[in-house]
């Protein structure tokens, strides 16, 4: 018996990239995105009223993962990326079963990354504690390579440093991503820093996970206490270049001629923070900018 497949239409390529966080850290990944294929269009939706995601339970971040999903689905996006490594955490399986499009997270990327990078096969990981607990880093890491040796701490506190210096500094992404920036240096952020990532340094890592999307932002801070040496991996790159991988595959990707347009959606009433923040990050204003409250979810 044949089976028969539905192959993508053209106009099925035309549709915009569904991205979501539980606020706005997702935007480094959305970013990224934006930069490896600069002809799609995004559609980034930030839970901004229900941040952090990483305090709650595993299973709470299930059910907001695929409500949101199954909301980015019905505004017809051709692919979901779950930005939010707590949320993939939570509810990348049951949402790749419940909805018809792909759907990426962000931690297989960033493992396949880390495996790559090590050469001692010793490799910390420090994200929410929602991430952390669920050991999803550690079988990730250790399904691609079994001989890996997986530290993980919980560093919930980074998020609040994150939006904390950003609200002092609104410098550019790129100001506050350089390796020369101060903006995260300061001495009560680096206490905080040193007490979580000192125990990982005692445990003779070379390569450290940043299993948070808001954590690609305290690289600095994180460099001054880990040294040079340290191979630190943000899974925003490698996730990218998987949405290229995929869409490609599927025949999917926009042509070259198609002029991207950028959305994006908060479920804050008030959604000045919002577009003030996250056009630090994404690089650009962000200028197409909704709200949906929970109950239209």
């Amino acid at each position: 018996m044949s089976v028969q497949t539905s192959l993508p239409t053209a106009s099925s390529a035309e549709l915009p990239i569904g991205v979501f966080d539980s606020g706005i850290g997702g935007l480094t990944v959305a970013r990224e995105i934006a930069v490896c294929l600069p002809h799609e269009s995004l559609l980034y939706f930030g839970d901004t009223l229900r941040c952090p995601y990483g305090p709650r339970s595993l299973d709470e971040v299930e059910g907001f993962a695929l409500q949101i999903s199954e909301w980015l689905v019905a505004q017809k996006v051709k692919l979901i990326v779950i930005a939010c490594n707590s949320a993939t955490a939570a509810g990348l399986e049951i949402i790749q079963r419940r909805v018809q499009v792909p759907v990426i997270g962000v931690i297989e990327p960033g493992a396949r990354a880390a495996v790559q990078a090590t050469t001692s096969r010793r490799v910390g990981v420090i994200g929410t504690i929602a991430t952390i607990e669920s050991g999803a880093y550690t079988r990730a890491i250790r399904s691609l390579d079994a001989g890996i040796t997986v530290f993980s701490a919980a560093t919930p506190r980074f998020v609040e440093i994150v939006e904390q210096g950003m609200r002092l500094d609104r410098n550019p992404i790129e100001d506050i991503m350089a390796q020369t920036d101060s903006l995260y240096i300061r001495p009560a952020f680096s206490e905080i820093a040193r007490d979580y990532l000192d125990p990982l340094k005692r445990c003779n890592i070379d390569t450290l996970v940043l299993g948070c999307t808001h954590y690609p932002l305290l690289m600095p801070l994180i460099r001054s206490i880990m040294g040079p040496e340290m191979q630190i991996i943000s899974s925003a790159r490698e996730t990218a270049l998987e949405v290229l991988n995929t869409l490609e595959r599927r025949g999917q990707l926009a042509s070259p001629e198609c002029i991207p347009h950028h959305s994006f959606v908060t479920t804050a009433s008030n959604s000045a923070d919002f577009v003030q923040l996250g056009s630090a990050i994404f690089g650009s204003k962000l200028e197409d900018v909704k709200t949906v409250l929970i109950n239209e979810l």
